[in-house]
């Protein structure tokens, strides 16, 4: 595919709010397979139309809603068929629960397999839960951004059952929680 519809295709898309992509989703956009579509994605990247966020991840780079949820974004791509959340030392930053702010990294639950993954974007560390989706949809709320969050409460015994960094737990902050 020219570099020129391509762009144009991706502009497109674009202004839906699509701008992060898995390979089967840029098949079916350029109507590629193969080494056809490993040959133009290799040129958008050189061209810095998209970039490699993850295996089989890409970004469109002139996206105009490129910003701070473009790593939420990944994250829902890279797991798809898993139900994700917000949660741990990000939530509870952003809860004022925890005094440290996680600046280059997000922590996500996920009911998929965990894995860490660094991007351009930054860190995306994704932990297990067990829970089954009914629990979790009633342990998160949904705040405007591409993945949901989980509640306070939900943040805090996620924390604790992975056993990690319950020291930056402020208690003042915790005694609105039931």
């Amino acid at each position: 595919m020219k570099q020129s519809s391509a762009l144009e295709r991706l502009l497109r898309f674009d202004r839906e709010l699509k701008y992060v992509y898995s390979l089967s989703d840029l098949a079916a956009l350029f109507d590629e397979s193969g080494n056809t579509l490993q040959s133009t994605l290799k040129r958008l990247v050189r061209a810095r139309i998209l970039s490699r966020a993850a295996n089989g991840v890409f970004v469109f780079m002139h996206s105009q809603h490129l910003g701070s949820y473009t790593i939420e974004r990944i994250a829902a791509v890279l797991r798809r068929c898993d139900y994700c959340y917000v949660s741990l030392e990000s939530a509870l930053s952003e809860y004022g629960v925890i005094s440290q702010i996680p600046l280059d990294r997000i922590t996500i639950m996920t009911t998929g397999v965990p894995g860490e993954f660094d991007t351009p974007f930054g860190v995306i560390e994704f932990t297990h839960t067990a829970r089954d989706v009914a629990t979790v949809l009633d342990s998160t709320v949904d705040v405007g951004r591409p993945l949901p969050m989980a509640t306070k409460l939900a943040a805090v015994r996620d924390l604790k059952r992975v056993g990690r960094n319950t020291h930056l737990i402020s208690e003042t902050e915790l005694t609105d929680i039931d």
